[in-house]
């Protein structure tokens, strides 16, 4: 009885693991697909993956505005059997999408979310592979009533990348009005260049608290040059680093930056926003302080440093 037992908690044991073998792990972080889904599942496949994306929307005039960076991440989900993709933008917002393949149906549905406009029921798009594009629609209206469809269409899709457009067309689709178009570049370390800018950011907070001042000067490119309020300009990482060290009887207690924004454009970029802290004096007072600030950031063999920094105090 005792070896059954033992046969049947061991059966049960593996059955359980392998219902998460295809489960995104830190060996596969974005998951693996799972040999008995529908082949179709792997229409995604060069998807999968993070990549650094540019986005573009069409404004009622025909226009379109100034591309924001995004970070679109695509990811195997359900134990493999089904695809998972969550945007996240500059700008604050963010969506993301399940996408999984009906076999009954042959058909691809894909059930949307987004963060600025949370819903009780999801608005679904369906479609297929066609050629070397994947092709979705969902029934919408135009403004002067016209039937048609809104539709999404992946393409120029590899493993360094792919794009996106997003168009209304009516139901012979002999019309054809594009209002939002993507274009991504896929992430090698798995990091966009905004997660990196907001890690150093953070890190060069850590590094003045820790009063790890050859680290916090690092952050700088060779060429790199700060504004301080009421004084001359400063550069040169000796220059930066006599700036920065205070005397060992102040310490800074506390540090935090918080960005407005942060705009990317292929190798640089610029961030503006508050920084705030705190300060014991050497009189063992804590002050507290607060102000506004801009930096000029330049990519440097794959890192984002700190090209021009000016900030100056908000009074109390």
């Amino acid at each position: 009885m005792r070896h059954i037992t033992l046969s049947f908690l061991l059966l049960f044991s593996v059955s359980i693991f392998a219902q998460y073998d295809y489960e995104p792990n830190d060996e596969f972080p974005f998951g693996q697909l799972n040999p008995e889904a529908p082949k179709e599942t792997e229409d995604f496949a060069p998807m999968i993956g993070k990549c650094n994306c540019k986005s573009e929307n069409r404004n009622p005039d025909g226009t379109w505005n100034e591309a924001i960076d995004m970070t679109w991440t695509f990811k195997y989900i359900m134990n493999g059997m089904g695809v998972q993709d969550i945007t996240n933008k500059s700008d604050g917002k963010h969506s993301g999408s399940i996408r999984q393949f009906n076999a009954d149906s042959s058909r691809w549905y894909v059930h949307y979310y987004s963060s600025p406009f949370p819903t009780n029921s999801l608005s679904t798009w369906e479609g297929n592979k066609k050629g070397d594009k994947i092709v979705l629609y969902k029934d919408q209206t135009a403004p002067n009533g016209m039937e048609g469809s809104y539709r999404l269409t992946f393409y120029d899709m590899s493993e360094s990348g792919y794009k996106w457009i997003g168009e209304w067309v009516n139901k012979s689709e002999s019309i054809v009005y594009p209002t939002w178009k993507i274009s991504c570049i896929k992430v090698e370390d798995n990091k966009s260049d905004l997660e990196i800018i907001k890690e150093n950011i953070k890190a060069f907070s850590q590094a003045f608290m820790d009063a790890d001042y050859t680290s916090l000067v690092n952050f700088y490119t060779d060429d790199g040059k700060i504004f301080p309020n009421n004084k001359e300009i400063i550069s040169g990482k000796s220059g930066l680093t006599k700036y920065w060290t205070l005397p060992d009887e102040i310490r800074t207690l506390y540090h935090k930056v918080t960005p407005s924004e942060i705009h990317i454009e292929d190798n640089i970029a610029y961030d503006y926003g508050i920084y705030e802290g705190k300060t014991l004096t050497k009189e063992k007072k804590e002050v507290s302080w607060k102000g506004k600030y801009v930096i000029v950031w330049k990519k440097i063999d794959g890192d984002w440093k700190i090209y021009l920094d000016i900030w100056n105090k908000i009074a109390d």
